[in-house]
């Protein structure tokens, strides 16, 4: 249960998801100005606080208390030495099948009991949204839709970085050279 308090936590503290929030919520005051939240830097601030407001509640049902309840692991486990259509087929699945604390096979519970309690919660707080049972059903589906982009990217994220990493520090390297290269003196000072 600790361990799963200290995740969730983890989550939400994420400075990659602070900063992520706070980019997509500077877009979205700058594409909508007269959207609910206002413009500007207060309706940036607004937003800013109304999505860490449902990501830190999202990260507290969906990874510490319904997996607490149900025992459930809500980490996501990667199969890398597995054929590529298993991968995929794996993270695709992990939003509808997940591992018990013991390692068996049991529904995700933690996910698929979320979205819909999420989006209840939200509706008693975050403005502009369609509080009815047809805005709220369609904001559960896409979340059920859009759960396997998460898994998606742990199970592939690591193989492209050992792939990306050796080729940006070769172009790191270059650019240092460069940089190098146009800071010594020219023969006309």
């Amino acid at each position: 249960s600790n361990e799963k308090g200290l995740l969730a936590f983890h989550a939400v503290a994420d400075p990659f998801n602070l900063l992520t929030i706070a980019w997509f919520s500077a877009i979205s005051v700058a594409a909508n100005p007269h959207s609910d939240y206002g413009p500007g830097f207060a309706g940036w601030g607004r937003l800013s606080g109304y999505s860490l407001a449902e990501d830190a509640q999202m990260e507290f049902t969906g990874t510490y208390l319904l997996p607490t309840i149900f025992h459930e692991d809500p980490r996501y486990h990667r199969m890398p030495d597995a054929p590529v259509r298993r991968r995929i087929e794996h993270a695709l699945i992990h939003g509808f099948v997940s591992q018990h604390d013991d390692g068996s096979v049991m529904p995700n519970y933690a996910t698929l009991i979320n979205y819909p309690l999420s989006d209840e919660i939200s509706n008693l707080y975050v403005p502009g949204l369609g509080t009815n049972l047809p805005s709220t059903t369609k904001r559960v589906f896409l979340g059920y839709a859009t759960e396997p982009v998460g898994p998606l990217l742990a199970e592939f994220l690591p193989d492209v970085a050992k792939r990306v990493h050796i080729h940006i520090i070769f172009a790191q390297q270059i650019l240092n050279q460069l940089a190098l290269g146009s800071a010594a003196p020219s023969s006309s000072d």
